[in-house]
């Protein structure tokens, strides 16, 4: 999901919970609630797993120390050589 996209579906999830605290949602508008809410964690979870695959980890004297299980998933998917 582009980063516009994740936007506007922020900004539609913070107007609905400022509606919500004026005054009561329709029974449509929870619903579309819930259905935003779902999105935007599966699109977080997407975007964290993703940024963990990529990422390398080094000790203090740069030895690298990336577990084994990030780097056979970034084997898997053609990141890494070694």
């Amino acid at each position: 999901m582009a980063d516009s996209e994740m936007q506007k579906l922020i900004k539609r999830i913070n107007e609905l919970a400022h509606k919500a605290k004026e005054e009561e949602l329709s029974e449509v508008e929870k619903i579309e609630r819930k259905d935003l809410r779902a999105k935007y964690l599966q699109k977080f979870r997407e975007s964290f797993k993703s940024q963990v695959e990529m990422m390398q980890v080094f000790d203090k004297s740069g030895k690298e120390v990336t577990p084994e299980k990030v780097r056979k998933v970034q084997r898997g998917k053609g990141i890494r050589g070694d």
